[in-house]
């Protein structure tokens, strides 16, 4: 958990904040996310996912679309020696990447957002907050 600011640099390389960085453990995965971020997950939590993915009926084009498009994207990542990963162009240019990025601690992954957008969602979520929480009422913690 957490929302931490660094920027990304012209090679693709940003830093990954360094309460993250023992969870990730030596290899994690990151690929295309939703509402245009990026997600990354720890080994053992992307396996878990792919489980679960495992299990969508191929029958249904929706399920197809969405395991093509999450898939298509993921790549396995490693942290250099300053602690920084380097995000491939297509995941930058889903996410909207150019320099200043905020990665955020979201339960089992981390978030990469481009600054621009983080505010964006911040603002909207903030203003709505109330109605998104009385939505949820069904929901079971």
């Amino acid at each position: 958990m957490g929302e931490f600011q660094h920027s990304i640099d012209s090679k693709g390389r940003l830093i990954i904040p360094a309460k993250f960085r023992d969870q990730l453990g030596s290899k994690f995965v990151i690929t295309r996310g939703l509402d245009g971020c990026l997600f990354g997950y720890p080994m053992d939590e992307w396996r878990v996912l792919e489980e679960k993915l495992k299990k969508l009926p191929l029958n249904k084009r929706d399920a197809r679309s969405f395991v093509r498009f999450f898939y298509s994207a993921a790549t396995e990542s490693e942290l250099d020696k300053q602690g920084r990963i380097n995000v491939p162009k297509t995941l930058r240019s889903h996410a909207g990447l150019e320099k200043k990025c905020v990665i955020v601690g979201v339960s089992n992954r981390f978030e990469i957002w481009s600054e621009e957008r983080w505010n964006s969602f911040t603002d909207e979520a903030e203003e709505n907050f109330d109605e998104i929480a009385e939505n949820m009422i069904d929901f079971e913690f």
